[in-house]
């Protein structure tokens, strides 16, 4: 058998066009792959080089629309202004707090004596409270807060919570990471 040289397959510029024009007659100016796949077997090309061909039209994975260009998007994208942000009207002597208020349907249970003490002390003493979902064990420490006018910050902590969420991360200064100390 003679030797023959494998032509590899292009699209050009002719071909482009005629895609372009029967994915509009069969398939509109949107489309997905299947239309891709079934016009480059009609034009006797592959659905790769046609594809690849047509990524200036592309909006997502395997489609298509003829009237969106990525050029488009981006003057769209440049010259999109989004509104100014409405003043917020400032408010005179907004007085925030902490402390909860006191809820009249409370009812102690449980060490609730114990976290009233523990927070009256005014001393850092970690406690690990325990129980079934919606069993009071926020609302119970909240209603020790607000019976002793004592802030109440509440954080949720979970398995992915880290020790950067709640103290902070090392600071980059100069690109280099330093620690807390000094800051």
């Amino acid at each position: 058998m003679p030797y023959t040289n494998k032509v590899v397959k292009s699209v050009r510029p002719k071909v482009m066009e005629q895609a372009i024009e029967l994915l509009k007659e069969k398939y509109g100016t949107e489309f997905t792959s299947e239309a891709v796949r079934a016009v480059a077997v009609e034009l006797n090309t592959t659905y790769a080089t046609l594809s690849k061909k047509l990524s200036q039209y592309k909006t997502s994975r395997g489609k298509w629309n003829l009237e969106i260009t990525k050029q488009k998007i981006d003057e769209l994208e440049e010259t999109y202004a989004s509104p100014s942000a409405n003043p917020v009207a400032i408010m005179d002597n907004v007085n925030q707090t902490l402390i909860p208020e006191k809820d009249d349907t409370f009812v102690s249970f449980g060490n609730f004596s114990d976290v009233k003490k523990i927070i009256q002390s005014n001393l850092f003493y970690p406690v690990f409270i325990t129980g079934l979902s919606s069993n009071g064990k926020t609302f119970a420490v909240e209603q020790s807060c607000a019976q002793l006018k004592r802030e109440f910050i509440r954080v949720n902590i979970t398995l992915e919570t880290d020790s950067d969420d709640l103290l902070g991360g090392s600071p980059i200064v100069t690109g280099k990471q330093i620690g807390r100390a000094h800051v």
